[in-house]
């Protein structure tokens, strides 16, 4: 009978649960689903890490590469994030050039990373208007099951921690880089920013870390960006109904204890993996 219902009538169906301040999976409005995270799962990657949502999965997969840096900018490198909707994750995505809604996650990854300042660019030059890193950050949601970006953002900052360069020398007689691959260093992550997205139902009642069908159903959508020291990197609100000030300040709050916990989780699976070596 419920199962009917929910078909019907999918709206009705979450306000039944919501009236009563429980969720159809029986979570609690203000509550995340189980983040389970992996570290250093491609080989072949300089720095990777796959992260779970609920079902919600996203793996990615850091490749440095050596390039020039820009004439505007002599003295940095550059990360290229791109986020990947293949339809293996869901059946609402087509193959082809990238949809929508993945060319608005690449390019809302590449406003964090830049807000946020999680990597100083300064640090992935190597020499001077000459030679630089480039960072190409990809990110492949393999099960989409709502809140993109959130799984986005932590599998992108366990990966930047994941990540290892190697040791590059000019050669003074050839002006040539030479790349030991045999040594690396740690890239040194500056900031952790932490994404919480929200849903508002019925344009008053807020919902965190909402599933594919609450997504579907709600009125708006907001993600809220905050790093260790409680500042905000950033506010993605694409549309829908607006929110009071009074609303905004909960999530920013609830956001700031989101990414305490998300930065601790980071810090255990890499301790251990560290511990095993």
């Amino acid at each position: 009978m419920a199962a009917g219902f929910k078909t019907a009538e999918p709206l009705e169906y979450h306000r039944s649960y919501l009236k009563e301040n429980c969720r159809h999976d029986g979570r609690e409005l203000s509550e995340f689903r189980t983040t389970t995270l992996n570290i250093g799962s491609i080989s072949t990657a300089d720095g990777s890490a796959l992260v779970k949502l609920g079902n919600t999965t996203v793996i990615c997969g850091i490749k440095a590469e050596l390039a020039n840096p820009t004439v505007e900018a002599p003295g940095k490198g550059y990360i290229v994030p791109n986020v990947d909707l293949p339809p293996l994750c869901s059946s609402r995505f087509r193959p082809g050039p990238p949809g929508e809604q993945a060319q608005a996650a690449s390019q809302f990854i590449a406003d964090v990373i830049e807000s946020s300042e999680v990597i100083q660019t300064e640090d992935l030059c190597i020499d001077r208007g000459k030679l630089c890193w480039v960072l190409y950050c990809d990110l492949m949601c393999l099960d989409y099951d709502g809140n993109l970006l959130d799984a986005c953002i932590i599998a992108l900052l366990a990966a930047l921690k994941n990540t290892k360069l190697p040791e590059v020398t000019i050669n003074t007689e050839t002006c040539s880089p030479e790349v030991n691959l045999e040594k690396r260093r740690e890239l040194h992550v500056h900031k952790h920013p932490v994404g919480a997205s929200f849903c508002i139902f019925d344009n008053s009642i807020l919902i965190v870390d909402p599933m594919s069908e609450e997504e579907s159903l709600c009125t708006a959508h907001l993600t809220v960006v905050t790093d260790e020291e409680e500042r905000l990197c950033a506010v993605h609100k694409p549309g829908g109904t607006s929110l009071s000030g009074e609303k905004l300040q909960e999530c920013i709050t609830r956001a700031a204890t989101r990414q305490r916990e998300i930065q601790k989780l980071i810090d255990k699976v890499i301790n251990s993996v560290k511990a095993a070596q």
